[in-house]
């Protein structure tokens, strides 16, 4: 049977006038956007569609698996007020109203269920417009990602409000998406970002959004691919983000950006030594912040110690060197020349395709490290393993059991037979 009559046979949904559209693989996705269907309807068919497409192609059990997806698909309807709620924010979002931008981040960030479900619908119109944009716009990327990561008090927070005024006297329209750790304790974060960027925020044709980490490990919340996109459809051409310090873990934010900026502060001492190799190695220009008064002379000194390094550092890029300048965020010289760098790096990146296929390898990327999470927290769930976690874990802090034998027996347990 083939992919197009397997689809039509275990997807029966019809579209409001009640006439079933026939679905090819060719453009199939596109029609169901343009008809009359209800979100739910198209978000099912897209669904189904690319189940079958890979499993009918393997001589798989295709039937059985869409038909297990849709009527998990079925459970999980969405409603009129709820479709009323993301029609609102979708046009709203491609209006480029901020008010919608942010309760759009706020949706993807909630770690409520049906939230997160409603989340993701959303998502799926804003890939499909973005999409559409993109074809208008010769296949070519609507935003310049740019990753920003540095030590405490490298001056991020000072750098983007003098790069984001200047760009947006440029016409051009720029989002920040600001990440601060949250405490181990309460688990409360304090936002501080945007009350550091006080003029910036104050812009019209800016948008600045802290996010706590919540737990995440890393640099970036897990939503924070998410809150690009948005960004992106809200009409926003540069998108900053500015990640919680250095560590080996920060370099996270490398698989969601274009570019990968890392500033260091002059005058660092010892304090240097704890930017590991591997955050050098993925920074695509590193900044010498601060480069001002009495700073100068140090400032010029690690410039030409990180102009030395670097050239024994394998560039990740073919049509790229790394590059190591100087900056003053306070008297804004090197602001210009610096945007000027990456430019041309961004440029660079388009003509060779080298950026496509960044973005395409980050998307795989980040459907993996989601995979990663989901299955953590389904296996936090799972009935067999909620019931052995406390006296596993009493054996462990005991001492009576190994945390790898520990982690065996739980494992076994998610894993067997119901």
């Amino acid at each position: 049977m083939g992919t197009s009559r397997t689809f039509l046979h275990l997807c029966p949904w019809r579209t409001r006038s009640g006439i079933s559209r026939q679905l090819t693989r060719n453009g199939s996705t596109r029609v169901w956007q343009q008809s009359g269907t209800s979100l739910n309807t198209r978000l099912c068919c897209q669904q189904h569609f690319l189940m079958c497409c890979h499993l009918s192609s393997s001589g798989g059990p295709a039937g059985r698996y869409c038909q297990q997806a849709s009527a998990s698909w079925a459970a999980g309807d969405v409603s009129e007020q709820e479709q009323r709620l993301l029609s609102r924010l979708y046009a709203g979002l491609i209006g480029g109203q901020r008010a919608s931008l942010a309760e759009c981040i706020t949706l993807v960030e909630s770690q409520h269920k049906r939230k997160r479900q409603l989340a993701q619908a959303l998502l799926q119109r804003v890939l499909a417009h973005l999409k559409r944009q993109e074809e208008q716009n010769r296949g070519e990327p609507l935003a310049f990602r740019v990753g920003l990561s540095g030590p405490p008090g490298a001056g991020k927070s000072t750098f983007i409000e003098t790069v984001g005024k200047m760009l947006t006297a440029k016409k051009h329209k720029v989002s920040v998406l600001a990440v601060d750790p949250s405490s181990c304790n309460s688990g409360g974060s304090l936002l501080g970002d945007k009350t550091r960027m006080t003029e910036l925020s104050r812009d019209l044709n800016a948008y600045i959004r802290p996010s706590p980490t919540s737990g995440t490990l890393g640099g970036v919340t897990r939503t924070t691919n998410e809150a690009i996109l948005l960004c992106e459809a809200a009409g926003y051409d540069v998108v900053l983000v500015e990640t919680v310090g250095v560590g080996q873990s920060e370099f996270a934010v490398a698989d969601m950006v274009d570019m990968f900026v890392l500033l260091i502060p002059p005058a660092g001492g010892d304090e240097l030594q704890g930017i590991k190799r591997g955050i050098i190695e993925m920074a695509d220009v590193v900044v010498i912040t601060k480069a001002d008064g009495d700073l100068l002379p140090p400032a010029r000194r690690i410039q030409a110690e990180y102009t030395s390094a670097m050239k024994f550092l394998r560039g990740k890029s073919k049509t790229w060197k790394p590059q190591v300048t100087r900056i003053s965020s306070r008297t804004g010289e090197g602001i210009p020349e610096l945007w000027a760098k990456m430019e041309e790096f961004h440029k660079a990146r388009l003509v060779s395709g080298e950026l496509l296929d960044q973005r395409c390898r980050q998307q795989k990327v980040w459907m993996w490290n989601l995979i990663q999470e989901n299955l953590l927290t389904h296996f936090r769930e799972h009935p067999a393993v909620c019931r052995l976690i406390p006296a596993t874990e009493m054996k462990v802090t005991d001492g009576a059991l190994s945390p790898g034998l520990a982690a065996d027996l739980l494992m076994k347990a998610f894993s067997a037979k119901q």
